[in-house]
């Protein structure tokens, strides 16, 4: 496994033959990774970096602190600033938060204790949530007098439904594992301390498969979704026609026909 930093508080790590699998590990324990200005950054340029590099197959973020994903935004950089500061630091925030939601390829999180507001976001920017039972989630921005800003009030109706996501928004209730998998804030609940094992055994089985593929199918889904069903369709075909005479295409048919696992070009 190798490690590169991205500043001070963003590491990543690749694992498994050809380094296929990404893993984005928060690295802030001292605030339990709130997203500071500097993290902020640091988290784009790890997203950027990841998402130009055509041999990452699947991306994993994680934590480092034991008992938090992320609690958000770092409020107690955000009390110091004035409002031109504020508007200034916008960008810089929602870039963390963008650079996660416009990675190309599939992307997992990981998910024990507080995932709070722009931590949840976080999770809610990645396509799937392993969580354990520590986990406990929630997007509690207007009991601090502002709004979900990183994706929040338009991710979370997409996986629960508009009504579901008000009251949870309305309310600023924190959601303990049990309920969160149950409400569908979640997508795997597993045994306490095994999110990231469960989170990279599934996507050292995500890229398993074809780059082109996933990239395309990923593409599909994202531009596809809120579409009628039409127009849903005519996105699939266009990221069918961009994998049909790929050479992972060719590969793939080829290994199946030949009973061997494919070596995947990547183009």
């Amino acid at each position: 496994m190798s490690e590169e930093r991205f500043g001070e508080f963003v590491a990543v790590r690749r694992h498994g033959d050809g380094g296929h699998v990404a893993e984005l590990a928060l690295d802030r324990p001292k605030a339990m990774n709130a997203v500071s200005t500097e993290m902020a950054r640091s988290i784009a340029g790890a997203c950027a970096a990841l998402g130009a590099d055509r041999s990452v197959r699947a991306v994993v973020v994680t934590s480092t602190h034991e008992r938090a994903f992320c609690v958000g935004a770092d409020l107690k950089e955000r009390n110091s600033f004035t409002d031109a500061e504020l508007v200034r630091q916008r960008p810089v925030a929602r870039g963390a938060y963008t650079g996660v939601l416009e990675l190309p390829v599939p992307t997992i999180a990981a998910v024990h204790g507080f995932a709070l507001g722009g931590g949840f976001e976080l999770a809610l920017s990645c396509d799937m949530i392993v969580a354990d039972r520590t986990a406990v989630v929630g997007l509690p921005e207007v009991s601090v007098g502002v709004i979900p800003g990183g994706g929040g009030t338009q991710l979370l109706p997409r996986r629960v439904g508009a009504a579901r996501a008000a009251e949870l928004i309305f309310t600023a209730r924190r959601v303990e594992a049990e309920e969160a998998r149950d409400l569908r804030l979640i997508d795997h609940l597993v045994d306490a301390g095994q999110d990231r094992e469960e989170a990279l055994a599934l996507a050292g089985r995500i890229a398993a498969n074809s780059p082109v593929g996933l990239r395309a199918a990923k593409r599909a889904l994202r531009l596809g979704h809120g579409l009628d069903l039409q127009a849903g369709l005519e996105v699939e075909d266009a990221a069918w026609r961009s994998v049909a005479f790929s050479g992972d295409r060719a590969e793939g048919v080829a290994a199946f026909n030949e009973k061997r696992k494919p070596q995947w070009p990547g183009e």
